[in-house]
């Protein structure tokens, strides 16, 4: 058996045998968001060191475990806490939680993270929708053998980020009047910020906002046939586009400072999504 599946399955064998609970959506919280499990209704947590070979994340303000409840009446499992391919995990178990999650029974996968601003028209504290992403810069968690079991060896990125989703979340988003930028995210390693060169060549590629997370995650979502949509806080404008240096520290404050604006715009966007889903 494929060594990177068998370790899946035995973390999902560890899930079956302590957690009760079918999830429709997987919502990952980035930095600013590691709170909003106290607005759920939470029916069960499990920490990452509870799961049998469960990479554990180590960022500072990134508790590590698994919430399950409600969102309203939508079964939910939270992630709170990533793990990030700079913290020296090989990239199959930096995307294991997210394929955990879909083994859990999630549909939908919705990610969220806090990202430097690359495109001038945007501001510390403002959200974007992401419509499509650069993964170019970390290895494909889908190199080495295909697992058949998860999804096809070749699958097609063309609409990563579901277009109804985003059509779901940009309707929600103006009903909250909240305002919504859109854009495309590029992941680079970490855990040190980019250079203004580094960030001027982000900007030539097309992107608009530059992390550490998510689109990797996102390849391996689209692996397993899940449904993804995806946000980004504006914590800071990137190097080069801003003339601060920047810290993790003040990236962390302005993701809290943004942090209830947040809570209300993916709250929203999980209610009107789960009735989206359920349309007959």
């Amino acid at each position: 058996m494929n060594s990177i599946y068998d370790k899946l399955m035995k973390c999902y064998d560890c899930f079956q045998k302590k957690i009760n609970f079918t999830p429709e959506i997987a919502l990952v919280l980035g930095s600013g968001l590691g709170n909003y499990a106290s607005k759920i209704k939470i029916e069960a947590t499990l920490d990452y060191h509870d799961i049998d070979g469960f990479p554990v994340s180590t960022v500072p303000g990134h508790q590590g475990r698994y919430i399950f409840g409600y969102v309203e009446n939508v079964p939910v499992v939270c992630m709170q806490g990533r793990v990030h391919y700079y913290e020296g995990y090989p990239i199959s178990d930096v995307v294991l939680p997210i394929r955990l999650m879909k083994l859990m029974g999630a549909k939908v996968l919705f990610l969220t993270n806090a990202a430097g601003g690359i495109n001038k028209n945007f501001h510390a504290g403002n959200f974007m929708l992401i419509r499509d992403q650069i993964s170019s810069f970390v290895p494909s968690p889908l190199i080495g053998p295909n697992i058949d079991e998860l999804g096809v060896r070749f699958p097609d990125m063309s609409d990563i980020y579901d277009q109804k989703l985003r059509h779901v979340i940009r309707r929600t988003a103006g009903h909250l009047e909240i305002p919504l930028h859109e854009g495309v995210y590029i992941q680079l390693t970490g855990p040190n910020y980019e250079s203004p060169a580094e960030v001027q060549m982000c900007k030539a590629l097309g992107a608009d906002a530059v992390g550490m997370s998510t689109a990797c995650e996102a390849v391996a979502a689209n692996h397993m046939g899940m449904q993804i949509c995806g946000i980004s806080c504006i914590s800071n404008l990137a190097c080069g586009i801003s003339e601060q240096p920047l810290n993790h520290a003040e990236v962390q404050e302005m993701a809290d400072k943004a942090a209830p604006l947040f809570e209300k715009l993916v709250t929203g966007c999980i209610i009107d999504i789960s009735a989206s889903l359920n349309k007959k």
